[in-house]
């Protein structure tokens, strides 16, 4: 085995400080305790730094790291929101190629791992040719995100999702051509190329759902649940924008997440995306379904979608996770403060939870965990992989903190630069230069 002698290692009940952590060739953890092994000349490694659970990217859209920042300008005088933006993502999609993909899937994955990120859930609809027509492979877009987190050494889950139609009862528009899969069965195949895919790398997982309740039929939404796996976490976007709520509730007679709780046997299988714009009713009804929602606070600002209720869902047992949706921000640290601040500028007032850190933490990342197919006990276990993010302790203000205020001094003052390295599976994925 080999050994890690972290500072500090935080653990569900608290810091376990000094921490020897002793993990097999596969990564897995065999040895976890105060105590240095006993085992004669052991092979130990001294980090003087504080060891956090790697933190879980639930949500991801990797070729729109690719036009991060370029949809900032627009005319004086127009009006600038999610739609135009969309407009902007759409050209953008029109532009890769699978090599691109890759490529720029890759550097993103790298920049994840560099921000504390050990896993990332990849809600995949980027399917086809640029003409809309199918690979020969079908899931070779989704192929070539598998080879990007390999080369990258992130964890994946790759969630191919069904995209139908272009919104609530349209046809797709030309843009979206390369999402399409007209038929369930169509996705259905789909789904089965990207298992073989994810068979290719030890690392990968996969998930599967629909776009949206505006990109799927409602038969075939309920359909898509039916037929699909049993066994695997289900993925959508919901009730982002106040546009979508309005047409949802025209064509189906129902508000969003009212029309899901109503129609689907909620559950923690399902991962809502965004859930934004919710009625006291329905974010109770939700939070008590089990269903989980990945919140994504740097696109969900950046697009203006507004924030989501998240002190009256944790008061009702909802539980979230935390996505970098469109990469305009991948300082997992800054989406967990501004998931707090935006409740206090809601709520104004201040500590929304009695331990925001802590909270913040714990429901990230076994939501997170959830979310990518890989369900844990507690951040660091014996028989788990060791996926870790690792602080330096040396930093000014993590070095004033003290054991009791360490974890919030990390999440609520501390940025990348604050990193020594990310171990995945037990070994260094990413190493700050000294």
């Amino acid at each position: 085995m080999h050994y890690f002698a972290f500072t500090s290692l935080l653990l569900q009940d608290g810091w376990l400080s000094p921490a020897y952590v002793g993990v097999n060739a596969q990564g897995v953890i065999e040895y976890l305790s105060q105590e240095p092994p006993a085992e004669p000349n052991a092979a130990v490694q001294t980090v003087k730094g504080a060891a956090l659970p790697g933190f879980q990217n639930a949500h991801s859209h990797a070729f729109q790291y690719g036009m991060a920042g370029q949809a900032e300008q627009h005319a004086v005088g127009t009006r600038d929101d999610f739609w135009s933006w969309r407009e902007a993502m759409y050209a953008c999609a029109e532009t890769f190629s699978p090599e691109q993909t890759e490529q720029v899937a890759t550097t993103l994955y790298r920049h994840l791992l560099r921000n504390g990120y050990t896993a990332v859930v990849e809600f995949h609809y980027l399917h086809h040719t640029p003409t809309g027509q199918p690979y020969d492979n079908l899931a070779e877009m989704g192929e070539r995100l598998i080879a990007a987190a390999r080369t990258a050494g992130i964890k994946i889950t790759l969630v191919p999702v069904f995209y139908q139609k272009g919104d609530f009862g349209r046809e797709p528009q030309l843009r979206q051509r390369r999402f399409i899969s007209r038929t369930l069965d169509d996705y259905l195949q789909l789904l089965a190329s990207s298992h073989q895919a994810v068979a290719h790398y030890e690392r990968a997982r996969l998930g599967f759902g629909v776009h949206s309740l505006r990109a799927v039929e409602a038969a075939d939404v309920l359909a898509t649940h039916a037929q699909g796996p049993r066994d695997l976490p289900f993925h959508l976007h919901a009730a982002e924008q106040t546009l979508e709520v309005e047409r949802c509730q025209a064509h189906l007679g129902a508000r969003p997440v009212e029309w899901l709780l109503d129609n689907l046997p909620l559950s923690e299988r399902f991962h809502l995306v965004h859930c934004t714009h919710m009625t006291p009713t329905e974010t109770a009804r939700l939070a008590q379904s089990g269903a989980q929602v990945v919140l994504c606070p740097g696109t969900e600002g950046n697009l203006g979608d507004g924030i989501f209720p998240l002190v009256d869902f944790a008061a009702a047992g909802g539980h979230w996770s935390l996505g970098t949706d469109s990469h305009i921000s991948l300082n997992p640290l800054e989406d967990l403060r501004w998931l707090d601040y935006g409740q206090r500028l809601i709520h104004c007032r201040r500590n929304i939870f009695a331990d925001g850190a802590a909270t913040l933490v714990n429901q990230t990342f076994f939501a997170g965990q959830q979310a990518g197919g890989r369900p844990v006990t507690d951040y660091f276990a014996l028989g788990q992989p060791l996926d870790a993010v690792v602080y330096d302790l040396d930093q000014p203000l993590l070095a004033q903190a003290g054991t009791q205020h360490l974890l919030s001094a990390i999440v609520y003052t501390a940025d990348p630069s604050a990193i020594i390295g990310t171990l995945v599976d037990g070994a260094w994925a990413y190493r700050a230069a000294k």
